[in-house]
């Protein structure tokens, strides 16, 4: 039954501690760790969890000034939720510790959280965290090493990398079973670093500042309303080696990841995916595990696409066609291009030509069902590699059973409804609201989308009436070149238009998701990915979609021109269609990728400099906790020097769209994997080093997979094998050019058959020209264009089913989850429950409990809901819970 919440119990303590905290906390081992890095309180013991900060101008005459403009508001306003939020901190039993620093007008505070062993039990409980309860002595391999291994080849990509992380059988924590968990007895390391760190943002993202009604809650309003200037945790000390040799198993992990993985001597080596997993956490693990998976099966298609390429050069030099039109002089005098422009011999278009036939020729046939399957086979090899992921770092379940709603979710809830399985009360917000906010945002997508269209059409038209423009200029050699240049321009000006209409729909992509209010984390991300990608789909590949498909379609013929705004329909180059949108897709794909990499190498490291410049301590810096401070940076000053790490999203919509590049228009670019390899070598390398060098560290989040990601590169692979399939028939030469040679026995004279004879109403005088198409003297459709169109048809039909069959055998033959894993699954659920069990016979009590009330729910759902008859029974015993929960 749904009920108004209350908003009483939200400004209540989130927990009630004892009377007597924790007096030893942590042990002499772990001290002298942290010691070592520095990463704890004044008194050298007590661990920093998290660290808040603000800055504030300390100098009178400007502050009086600013209060003064605004009445005093903005600046006491913020103090009093900066006051109220460390003190409800406070009562959660966080503990704290402050530091001030000035420097010249400004004057930074620290805020040092560490959250004691009660607290930490007590969420972990809440949040449902994971466990040790025994190690798995598996050892862990891939397919590769096995391979290399049985060929007895040396594997240079293998790399002893120091202080790997056990792995664990595990389960949820339970504070009442806590003996029966492995490493109990130190309750300083009990809890991973980054588990402390989940636990710490957990509670500040609940914590309410001011007035739940208007979502005055949690920390990531506090950063957004420049309350706080920023919260993180703590890198655990250095990312540079030591000056002097070390024992590598001293080292601690962020030095072990820049040596062993993000610098770019690593570029041939294994990613250290347990050890980013155990630094950063299973969701940016995920990424680069599936970034690595990727750009290893990029090798293959970047090899085949490369061999087709080669036989591509071979055939400009020896292909009859070409052969036949670079030597045909003035035997065919073409029509003009546009209105004003003049007759002109095919024979001049003798190298665009011969250039045309690098992209289109046989191999591309081939190619093109290559990367249809290998798109089908990768992602099925990618989801066998996930869940073995998956399971090893404990994420097999969490979006069914562990994950619990957003913090922002709980707070902003207009009520609350009970669970018909648990029967707790989980915070509501009404599916029609919800619904209503859905298809505002739907509608928001749909008129942005309409935007890139018209936007599209202005590109359009900028090549027709360039192309007129340079055709009046009297330039022999800009004449000449004037569709190459108008195309060139075309597809700059639309990488341009691209990048501009992505920034502004991101942000209002963010804005429309969180004004819908969804429940969980992974419902969030997936509504925002899922609306900005729906956008940059269009956005990226309207320009190739309207080359390829459209181009030329509808330009009419001589003396019976089709016109778009008074303008005649742009046509095709007069080497075709496919050499065009070869161009187009070099253009946005790898000049996308030049400018992303440049960015992401630039830009972070101005960034840092420009950052560190500004909190560069000037000469009457005064530490006011420490007077006598070295010279030497804190951990939490270092730290703030970095930059936020912004997420995975713009990093996965990258490779998302270059996935759709190297597959939808593959057989326009065999040259596009290759290109994508070497793009995603670069990546790895820069994204490691933003995250271990130049990012702070970001919050640890869970993530099962690579989440609704998969569902578009399954789309896309699906969408590959139609758009490969009419490239082929209606833009490519292929099927023209099999068709004459089966009907002739040669390709002799193919030239000819591919143009027709303008009508006799069109030419002035008594000179004749050409046109592409398979018309008679009157414009009509001949007998062999019919032919040929039902001959692409059926290619059409017959490609399609071939391609899908054998994905759809493929995806068969390969099991989603592997054998061993399966039973591994089953071995850790058996442990769990024979951990939380007190023993057999209370088991089989509660059991028998557990079906009478079952019984009487049943009888009673007769005459009431099942809704209602949650609440009515006793809730179970906590043995069973702990059982039957795991």
């Amino acid at each position: 039954m749904k009920r108004k919440k209350n908003l009483v119990e939200d400004s209540t303590t989130l927990i009630t501690l004892s009377d007597h905290p924790e007096q030893t906390y942590g042990s002499m081992k772990t001290c002298a760790a942290a010691q070592e890095n520095m990463n704890v309180f004044s008194d050298g013991v007590t661990r920093i969890d998290f660290v808040l900060v603000w800055e504030e101008s300390v100098n009178p005459l400007k502050s009086a000034e600013s209060d003064e403009v605004s009445s005093g508001s903005s600046r006491d306003t913020h103090r009093k939720w900066r006051t109220e939020f460390l003190s409800r901190l406070q009562t959660a039993g966080l503990h704290q510790e402050m530091k001030e620093v000035v420097q010249g007008k400004t004057k930074t505070t620290y805020v040092l959280l560490s959250a004691p062993w009660n607290v930490l039990c007590y969420y972990a409980e809440e949040i449902s965290l994971r466990v040790p309860l025994q190690v798995v002595t598996t050892p862990i391999s891939n397919w590769s090493e096995k391979i290399l291994e049985k060929l007895h080849i040396p594997n240079i990509m293998a790399q002893d990398v120091p202080n790997l992380p056990p792995d664990y059988y595990t389960c949820q924590f339970r504070s009442n079973k806590l003996e029966r968990f492995l490493g109990h007895e130190d309750k300083d390391t009990f809890f991973k670093t980054t588990q402390r760190h989940q636990i710490l943002y957990e509670i500040l993202a609940r914590t309410p500042y001011g007035s739940l009604k208007r979502g005055e809650v949690g920390i990531g309003r506090l950063v957004s309303e420049h309350v706080l200037t920023a919260a993180f945790p703590l890198h655990e000390g250095p990312f540079e080696m030591p000056k002097t040799p070390v024992d590598p198993q001293s080292l601690n992990m962020r030095q072990i990841l820049h040596h062993y993985w993000a610098r770019w001597a690593c570029w041939r080596k294994y990613q250290p995916l347990d050890h980013i997993r155990e630094y950063f956490g299973e969701k940016i693990a995920l990424y680069f595990a599936w970034l690595g998976f990727y750009t290893g099966w990029l090798l293959p298609a970047a090899v085949v696409g490369f061999i087709i390429f080669l036989f591509g050069i071979w055939l400009m030099v020896t292909d009859v066609a070409a052969e036949e039109l670079c030597t045909s002089g003035d035997a065919f005098v073409m029509c003009p291009l546009c209105n004003i422009c003049s007759y002109w011999n095919l024979s001049s278009i003798c190298y665009t030509y011969k250039a045309g036939l690098l992209f289109d020729n046989g191999g591309t046939v081939f190619f093109s069902i290559f990367m249809s399957l290998w798109a089908v086979t990768f992602l099925e090899y990618w989801k066998r590699t996930s869940s073995i992921l998956s399971h090893r770092w404990d994420c097999s379940e969490f979006e069914e059973i562990e994950e619990r709603p957003r913090p922002e979710f709980t707070a902003l809830a207009p009520m609350t409804v009970r669970n018909p399985v648990t029967g707790a009360e989980e915070p509501y917000f009404p599916e029609t609201q919800r619904l209503s906010r859905t298809l505002t945002g739907n509608m928001v997508v749909i008129l942005m989308i309409a935007i890139v269209l018209i936007f599209l059409i202005a590109i359009i038209l900028y090549r027709t009436i360039l192309s007129i423009i340079i055709y009046r200029s009297q330039n022999a050699f800009f004449i000449f070149s004037a569709g190459r240049i108008a195309s060139l321009t075309g597809s700059m000006l639309n990488l341009l238009v691209i990048l501009m209409l992505s920034k502004l729909y991101t942000y209002l992509a963010q804005i429309l998701t969180r004004w819908e209010m969804h429940r969980t984390q992974t419902k969030y991300e997936d509504a925002y990915i899922l609306k900005v990608f729906i956008f940059q789909f269009v956005n990226f590949y309207s320009s190739p979609v309207y080359i390829a498909f459209f181009k030329g379609r509808f330009v009419g013929y001589p003396g019976n021109y089709n016109t778009l705004l008074g303008i005649r329909n742009e046509d095709c180059g007069a080497s075709g269609c496919l050499i065009e949108l070869a161009q187009e897709l070099l253009v946005i794909m790898v000049g996308k990728q030049v400018i992303s990499n440049i960015q992401e190498f630039v830009l972070p490291k101005l960034k840092t400099w420009w950052h560190r410049r500004k909190l560069k301590p000037a000469p009457s810096q005064e530490v006011i906790d420490e007077p006598d401070s070295k010279s030497e940076l804190s951990p939490w000053e270092a730290n703030y020097q970095l930059l936020v790490c912004e997420g995975l999203f713009d990093e996965y919509l990258e490779m998302v769209l270059q996935f759709g590049f190297i597959t939808i228009f593959v057989a326009a670019c065999p040259l596009a994997p290759l290109f994508a390899l070497i793009n995603n070598w670069v990546e790895v390398r820069l994204d490691a080093q933003k995250f271990v060098c130049e990012y702070r560290r970001p919050v640890v989040e869970r993530a099962q997979d690579i989440g609704i990601w998969l569902i578009i590169l399954k789309f896309i692979s699906y969408l590959a094998v139609i758009s490969n399939a009419f490239l082929i028939s209606f833009t490519s030469d292929f099927l023209p050019r099999l068709f004459y040679r089966y009907t002739t026995g040669s390709m002799r004279g193919y030239v000819n058959f591919t143009l027709s004879v303008a009508p006799a109403n069109f030419t002035q005088s008594h000179m004749t020209c050409r046109y592409r198409g398979l018309r008679d003297d009157k414009g009509q459709p001949t007998q062999d264009y019919y032919h040929l169109l039902a001959i692409r048809l059926s290619f059409v039909i017959i490609f399609e089913h071939v391609v899908l069959l054998i994905g759809r055998i493929i995806d068969w033959l390969v099991p989603d989850i592997p054998e061993e894993v399966e039973i591994k699954i089953k071995r850790e659920h058996y442990m769990a429950k024979e951990a939380l069990a007190e023993n057999q016979s209370l088991s089989r009590t509660v059991l028998e409990e557990m079906e009478r009330q079952i019984s009487e729910l049943r009888h009673k759902g007769r005459t009431q809901s099942p809704m209602n008859n949650i609440s009515s029974p006793s809730s179970p015993s906590p043995e069973h819970e702990d059982k039957h929960t795991v």
